[in-house]
């Protein structure tokens, strides 16, 4: 009898090589932890039909050589096309510009509106700065990807086809005299482990030269790996690597094929230039190929963001991406590195692909990504989620939403079922902040010489506001709506009343804003601030994720803002 073939274990040389990945012609061991990777190689196994390459439209080939495919032991090797760009002196890392969102009125804008936001790429980028003894540009600090960095412990919704739960606290504001937080948490509904639908996935890996250092490519392999843990025999996987120009390198290969896939990962090399626009063509393209109505279809990217090959237009590419969402095909972005990172690319992709943006910089990090939070960064359960908040100008006179400033919507988008908003992953939570100054305290602004019109009464006395939100099943053409007041029962006299939940998400904005050093933050509310807030807060934290955060607070007090040191 035939030995069974061997699913799974370590990516040995030999294991490979049986697989068809067999070891480079100088013998170097490109699987093992010794094996030191160069060049710029990539690897298909033998039984693979390559998939046809993706026409011009919108992407026009990069100027670079063709690929090469010499026979060796019954494979195609890819050679790479030119050196790769060695490690950057020049920092190139590039943020979008988003001013921090203004204070309303709300005689004159009663209604706020935005999509959710549950990337947490920022956070994990701005403990990168800190931990360097850096201080992060204030364009990277995004808050509400710090606050969403958490687990806030809401109640769980038990219904699918309503998977969303809200929460509410009102309290006063930790950093500002006479004005009040408004703090709305919505929980996700968690899809059961074994009623999880199947996975059709395409790794698209970055395999440019400027993916070489160690927190590159090698840490995307470690992070892929303990994906690759999670899966189970009905889940496919595919995999695709660009530099130069974009090849496929693993079929669509079952759960059960785990070494293989290890294998495939094993073998990459970095080397060449970033084609990029060419790698999301032919993932989408592979994606599409194997689409499964009754999976979750979706292409993981884990790069830098460093596209200089063919075209790196951001607006081209977001245009692309949101035409190819609408295939059920939706797209997670995933950042690796330092020095050329460009976040602006990361989050037009993400935002516009209907999935999620992280940032990757330690193998702490990819386990939370891909093993503590696997369920959430794969498995949607509402697409195309708003929030819209009505405040009753007899109780506030002047709000600011703290944070989404990327992800601000019209009044009448959150009708419009046309308008693309966030994707919510099963078990995610989203919290969101709003600081409000009830009428009757100073306001930020004089008042008016000539008023404006008295208000229409509310019908239910003492409502400080209306909450809405509006969100699709995933698949789903028409949006559903879950609404509810916040008033007097949802309000706390004191902040050490407040719920933890409440208490830990200020001490989180409290820290995003000193950061980016917005202007409503009183001076007399410093790091010490943050910290005992923190502390006070921390509740119970199994991970160890919340303790890291004092300490993050404790660094970040000891750094200069990039202003202040002149970077």
């Amino acid at each position: 009898m035939a030995a069974p073939a061997i699913r799974d274990g370590a990516p040995t040389p030999a294991a490979c090589e049986a697989l068809g990945f067999p070891k480079p012609d100088d013998g170097r061991d490109v699987y093992s932890r010794r094996g030191r990777r160069v060049g710029g190689a990539m690897y298909a196994p033998p039984a693979m039909a390559m998939p046809p390459a993706p026409p011009p439209a919108p992407f026009p080939a990069p100027k670079a050589a063709p690929m090469q495919e010499m026979a060796v032991t019954g494979m195609a090797r890819v050679s790479p096309y030119m050196p790769g760009p060695a490690a950057g002196d020049v920092n190139t890392e590039r943020y979008p510009n988003a001013q921090a969102n203004p204070i309303k009125q709300t005689a004159q804008e009663p209604v706020s509106t935005f999509s959710v936001d549950v990337d947490t790429a920022a956070y994990a980028n701005v403990r990168r700065f800190l931990n360097d003894g850096q201080s992060p540009p204030r364009d990277a600090v995004r808050v509400e990807e710090l606050i969403n960095y958490f687990d806030y412990g809401y109640a769980k919704p038990t219904d699918p086809q309503v998977p969303f739960k809200p929460f509410v606290a009102v309290t006063p504001s930790p950093w500002s005299a006479d004005r009040q937080i408004v703090h709305i948490g919505l929980q996700g509904y968690d899809i059961p482990r074994a009623q999880q639908p199947p996975l059709n996935l395409v790794f698209l890996i970055d395999t440019s030269g400027s993916m070489s250092d160690e927190k590159k490519l090698p840490l995307a392999r470690k992070a892929l790996n303990l994906l690759v843990d999670q899966l189970r025999p009905q889940d496919r996987v595919s995999m695709v690597a660009y530099a130069g120009s974009a090849g496929a390198v693993l079929a669509p290969t079952s759960g059960r094929e785990k070494l293989k896939m290890r294998c495939a990962l094993g073998a990459l090399e970095s080397g060449g230039s970033t084609a990029g626009g060419q790698g999301l063509a032919l993932a989408y393209d592979l994606a599409v190929q194997n689409f499964d109505a009754k999976a979750v279809n979706r292409v993981i990217l884990m790069t830098d963001g460093d596209f200089n090959v063919g075209v790196a237009d951001p607006s081209k590419l977001t245009d692309f991406v949101a035409a190819k969402r609408k295939t059920g095909v939706y797209l997670s972005v995933y950042g690796l590195g330092e020095g050329n990172y460009n976040d602006t690319l990361m989050q037009a992709l993400a935002q516009n692909g209907n999935g999620t943006a992280g940032y990757i910089d330690t193998l702490n990090e990819a386990r939370k990504s891909f093993r503590d939070d696997f369920s959430g960064s794969l498995f949607p359960i509402a697409d195309d989620v708003k929030i819209q908040v009505e405040f009753n100008p007899k109780a506030v006179s002047e709000y600011r939403l703290i944070g989404y400033e990327t992800r601000l919507l019209n009044r009448e988008d959150f009708n419009n079922d046309q308008v693309d908003a966030g994707e919510v992953g099963s078990g995610t939570s989203v919290t969101a902040l709003y600081e409000v100054t009830p009428v009757g305290a100073r306001a930020s602004s004089d008042p008016l010489r000539y008023s404006a019109p008295a208000p229409r009464a509310v019908a239910a006395s003492g409502e400080i506001a209306f909450l809405k939100i509006r969100y699709k099943l995933p698949g789903g053409q028409a949006s559903k709506l879950i609404e509810r007041p916040i008033g007097p029962a949802d309000t706390y006299a004191r902040l050490d009343q407040a719920p933890e939940p409440t208490r830990w998400a200020l001490a989180v904005a409290g820290f995003g804003q000193k950061l980016r050093g917005d202007p409503w933050v009183a001076s007399s509310f410093g790091w010490a601030s943050v910290g005992d807030l923190a502390q006070g807060a921390r509740g119970a934290d199994p991970y160890g994720l919340r303790a890291e955060f004092v300490q993050l607070a404790r660094a970040a007090g000891e750094t200069k803002t990039v202003n202040e040191s002149g970077n």
